[in-house]
């Protein structure tokens, strides 16, 4: 497969007509609706039937166009709707305005901005290693979840803190498992003895080529090989962890390498076309070295999980399962969009567990990379070849989503879900 290196003004440009597109088709259908034989009012008060990405752009646009009013959102995947909630009380007209662009818009008890209030108040009294929370638009609350590793004066200082909230703005929830980062010892990429996953390539500032993992993969060495005791291939440029995100750009020593923008799933290998916000309710894909493909969906946005090495915040909360080595793995869309990058959670594949995801689009802007067709020219996608076990593979098949054929048994399955 031969790949072409987009010059960055170009490639900068068409990424941004990809969103111009997708906003669009989310507003012009509205134009015309009068042409069904309603009234113009009507038919542009009924709730649009929307793609999972429709929905996320609709999102972030409403979230700016609503203000104040905006008390979160979700995608209905059953209806395939966009669900916003609005505080009532506020400005019908931009109420009016989200109707008219085709959200489900519901009346719902707290702002916003009570429910960041209250995060925030979790954040200063009860930052308790085993514990996280992100606010679930579902239920208009903060979702708390604590781990097996919660007990004693621990959980009751967790509990009396959610009851300081009030009534209705919170719940706590217990799991089984333990939240733990996922990196560990065995294949895939490799780095100061532990083993995680490639998330997606990108193409850094200065136009090489270069790739994204999690930020604890990053402090945890500085360079990484694609296989075992192997020479590194990759030497970290920028990593966070602990903190405002769990994400690190590892930059390729051979500024020849071809990283081409794709996830491999075994059998098979997805474009990536661009990064994109996460919507809860939405169906995503977990690649990983360790387990393969697996799936579900978001839980929660801005989450904040208290790790055994510190707090980190601004996560995706899901439902997809994970394990050691899947660390830094990649979070995308059946139609090709990247979402996350594996951080951590508890449980595992077998039970399941609560799992959370750095955003990409957090991430590419902090360290000023780019992702996508506008992203470096191109060569083999995730690790490894499809019976070897290892995940490893050449230098330039160290690519996205570094995920071996032979593990985990449901990487050729593809994105069935």
């Amino acid at each position: 497969m031969s790949h072409k290196r987009i010059p960055k003004r170009r490639a900068a440009m068409a990424a941004g007509g990809v969103v111009a597109l997708g906003a669009a088709a989310i507003l012009l259908p509205n134009a015309n609706a009068s042409q069904d034989g309603g009234s113009p009012d009507e038919a542009a008060a009924a709730p649009r039937t929307l793609k999972s990405a429709d929905a996320s752009d609709l999102a972030v646009r409403l979230a700016g166009l609503l203000g104040d009013t905006f008390a979160g959102s979700y995608y209905d995947s059953g209806a395939q709707r966009l669900v916003v909630n609005v505080v009532p009380g506020q400005d019908d007209q931009v109420v009016a305005r989200a109707k008219q662009a085709g959200a489900e818009v519901r009346e719902v008890d707290n702002s916003m901005g009570e429910l960041r209030s209250g995060a925030r108040t979790l954040k200063s009294e009860a930052s308790i290693p085993g514990t996280s929370w992100a606010i679930d638009p579902r239920t208009n609350k903060i979702l708390v979840t604590a781990d097996r590793t919660v007990t004693g004066d621990r959980w009751d200082r967790l509990e009396s803190t959610v009851e300081s909230l009030g009534s209705g703005m919170a719940t706590v929830r217990k799991s089984a498992g333990t939240f733990k980062t996922f990196a560990s010892g065995g294949d895939a990429i490799f780095g100061g003895g532990a083993r995680c996953s490639l998330g997606f390539n990108v193409t850094a500032g200065d136009g090489s080529p270069a790739f994204l993992t999690a930020g604890h993969c990053g402090v945890a060495a500085d360079q990484w090989s694609d296989a075992q005791g192997g020479q590194p291939i990759a030497t970290v440029d920028q990593a966070v962890f602990p903190g405002e995100g769990d994400f690190a750009l590892v930059r390729y020593d051979d500024p020849a390498t071809e990283a081409p923008s794709e996830v491999n799933l075994g059998d098979q290998t997805l474009p990536i076309s661009r990064a994109a916000e996460a919507a809860v309710g939405q169906e995503v894909f977990r690649m990983g070295s360790t387990t393969g493909l697996a799936d579900g969906q978001v839980l929660g946005l801005d989450a904040t999980v208290n790790y055994p090495e510190g707090t980190v915040t601004g996560l995706i909360q899901t439902d997809v399962c994970a394990e050691p080595g899947d660390s830094g793995g990649s979070l995308f869309t059946r139609d090709g969009l990247a979402i996350g990058l594996t951080s951590g959670g508890s449980g595992d594949c077998t039970v399941g567990g609560e799992t959370f995801f750095q955003p990409v689009t957090t991430a590419l802007d902090a360290v000023g990379a780019t992702l996508g067709d506008a992203g470096a020219g191109a060569g083999g996608a995730g690790g490894g070849d499809a019976g070897d076990g290892a995940g490893a593979g050449d230098a330039g098949d160290a690519g996205a989503g570094a995920g071996d054929a032979g593990v985990g048994g449901d990487a050729g399955s593809g994105l069935t879900g």
